[in-house]
């Protein structure tokens, strides 16, 4: 698996973004049958897209499976950058969170159309098949996905991707409790024992403090569900704004010194670029 966007709310750009880069939330999935699963569209797609086109060609692979936890803008913006999709013939089929007042096709539609994007998702010149999905499991390839609501702000998803005997959780916007104790149910479902899980850790503990209901998580906290959820690794994602390289360091250094990241086989700091090649156990 790749990150390509690892940045929450907006995409940054410059000197202080250059180590965990500036790009918002986009991982890709390659299981062993080579059928690639991104998950979410931020503006990490573009260079996922630029990729593709040189190994693949301009349409990218024959099937193009992506997986969009919410509609927040951080999370979509880079669906018309994306390479493949504006190529005739270039399919997507993609799933998302429902939505009120005409479904997931017509929310992505009312935000990429003139006066805000100059085109519309119609007028892209590749098809995106769309499927609104909450608490269900699906089957992409050979890969199994649990899907679960994720307590955040709007309807919110949480993804765990098992295949080749290797199981990745993505929790990215997460709202985590005002005491920072107690788990979701359905984020320790998608969790319990996963391989690697990508949590949500945008807020130091006073960040938290401040902005308790903004939706999202501490680096702790993303301790914590790893290890009460009896997982392997973690890597803090998600990664605020605000916070440039160094903060992100030490972030993650602290993180790793907690006594609950004793329980867990590793604690990283998601970067733009990192690869990490995941294997049974």
């Amino acid at each position: 698996m790749k990150f390509f966007g690892v940045r929450g709310s907006c995409p940054c750009s410059s000197d202080t973004y250059r180590r965990y880069g500036g790009n918002t939330s986009c991982v890709v999935v390659e299981p062993d049958d080579g059928h690639p699963i991104i998950v979410d569209l931020g503006t990490g797609l573009r260079p996922l897209g630029q990729e593709w086109a040189a190994s693949y060609g301009r349409s990218g692979p024959p099937e193009i499976t992506a997986l969009l936890t919410h509609l927040h803008w951080d999370h979509l913006i880079g669906l018309p950058f994306f390479t493949p999709i504006q190529q005739p013939g270039a399919t997507m089929t993609l799933y998302g969170p429902p939505q009120e007042g005409g479904g997931l096709q017509a929310a992505i539609d009312r935000v990429v159309q003139p006066p805000f994007f100059p085109v519309e998702v119609k007028e892209l010149h590749g098809g995106i098949d769309f499927h609104e999905v909450a608490d269900d499991d699906l089957a992409v390839g050979s890969a199994k996905i649990r899907v679960r609501l994720v307590p955040h702000l709007g309807t919110t998803l949480g993804f765990r991707i098992e295949a080749d005997g290797v199981s990745v959780a993505y929790v990215s916007d997460h709202q985590a409790p005002h005491d920072l104790a107690g788990i979701d149910p359905g984020v320790l479902d998608l969790c319990d024992g996963a391989d690697l899980v990508i949590h949500d850790a945008q807020y130091t503990g006073p960040e938290f403090a401040a902005k308790e209901a903004w939706g999202h998580s501490t680096a702790a906290y993303a301790v914590h569900v790893a290890a009460q959820a009896g997982a392997r690794r973690l890597a803090l994602f998600h990664h605020d704004p605000a916070h440039g390289d160094d903060e992100i360091d030490r972030l993650v250094e602290e993180a790793g010194r907690l006594p609950a990241a004793a329980r867990l086989d590793a604690v990283v700091g998601a970067a733009e670029g990192l690869t990490l090649e995941l294997g049974p156990h």
